[in-house]
């Protein structure tokens, strides 16, 4: 299944992932600086969300696509069933 990330969708997972890298930067100079415990671990979870709702937005542009060839009978030699249990995959890959 190939990824293709175009207009908006493209623009809102990069905002995402360059907040996220931001945010990772961020928790390394709090640590190097030996910042409060409290204000670090907040960070990182505002950096794990991040990356969670960019892999999501991902996911979801996926089954999109994957939807699209299923209708249209372009499944790559793949059936139905292989297609949903590869997607179910990528899903709980973030959870």
């Amino acid at each position: 299944m190939e990824l293709e990330l175009e207009g908006a969708d493209l623009k809102a997972v990069l905002n995402r992932l360059r907040r996220a890298q931001g945010q990772i930067s961020g928790v390394i100079r709090m640590i190097e600086e030996g910042r409060d415990c409290e204000d670090v671990v907040t960070q990182l979870a505002a950096a794990s969300r991040a990356l969670d709702r960019a892999g999501f937005a991902i996911i979801a542009t996926g089954l999109q696509q994957c939807i699209a060839d299923v209708e249209s009978g372009r499944r790559n030699g793949e059936d139905t069933e292989q297609m949903r249990a590869r997607l179910e995959k990528l899903f709980l890959s973030l959870a």
